[in-house]
């Protein structure tokens, strides 16, 4: 990196952190062009010479705030329990949206579904990765991305919702109630086949195909790419089946 590049870097990074302080300190009014050029010590010009408009700054916020919250996610050691490991990367979900609510908003508050930042589809990549973890243990009784879906939304929509209340009337158990609701939705207690002699219920055939579906790339010369194709929708279609269905 050149002199006039790691110059240019680093008023960026002090444009950045100066707006993060402000967004902290004073919620998203009081990030504008005056006060962050004021705050990070730069002309107007330059800053928009490094964003194009206050979006885009903002979009580098969200974006500093996404590597800190993944920082802090990946810094997680997994443990021989992929579902004791979800449970935890629920707690450092809400409590990062917690502690950080301006960037939360930012980041989940408004989001763009046509075009996902880099960050959050590492954040989606990490919360796959513990699902997938679960479903190798045999322990999903719903599809990988089913379940992933399920605890994104209510682990986002929670979030979102303490924030919006005052700390005082917070319910303290709320977070710890939903967690495991979702968690009991989309898991069983142990990997245990039927006794013998005993069908596979509807449950049971459906924890089955998500485990076998997420070991199949472990044998992936088994299956020619149209097989593979074929097996997939018939182990979705298992992983999605409940009784009545």
């Amino acid at each position: 990196m050149s002199d006039r590049e790691r110059d240019r870097e680093e008023v960026r990074r002090r444009i950045i952190d100066a707006a993060t302080a402000l967004l902290r300190d004073k919620g998203r009014e009081g990030v504008t062009t005056r006060t962050v050029s004021a705050a990070a010590g730069v002309q107007p010009p330059t800053l928009y010479r490094l964003f194009t408009d206050m979006d885009e700054l903002l979009e580098a916020v969200a974006a500093d705030g996404f590597a800190r919250y993944l920082a802090r996610k990946h810094g997680q050691e997994l443990s021989e329990d992929p579902v004791d490991d979800l449970r935890r990367g629920w707690d450092t979900h809400v409590g990062f949206g917690l502690e950080n609510p301006a960037h939360y908003l930012l980041m989940y508050g408004r989001p763009t579904p046509a075009s996902p930042t880099p960050a959050s589809q590492r954040a989606q990549e990490r919360l796959h990765l513990l699902i997938e973890r679960i479903a190798v243990a045999g322990r999903l009784v719903v599809g990988v991305r089913t379940a992933a879906d399920m605890v994104h939304s209510a682990g986002v929509g929670l979030t979102l919702n303490l924030i919006a209340t005052p700390p005082e009337e917070r319910d303290p158990t709320l977070a710890d109630r939903l967690r495991d609701a979702v968690i009991a939705a989309v898991t069983t207690t142990a990997a245990s086949d039927a006794p013998d002699g005993t069908p596979a219920g509807a449950p049971d055939v459906a924890r089955r195909a998500v485990s076998f579906k997420a070991v199949l790339n472990d044998v992936a010369d088994l299956y020619s790419p149209g097989e593979r194709a074929l097996l997939a929708e018939l182990l979705d279609r298992a992983a999605d089946h409940t009784s009545g269905r």
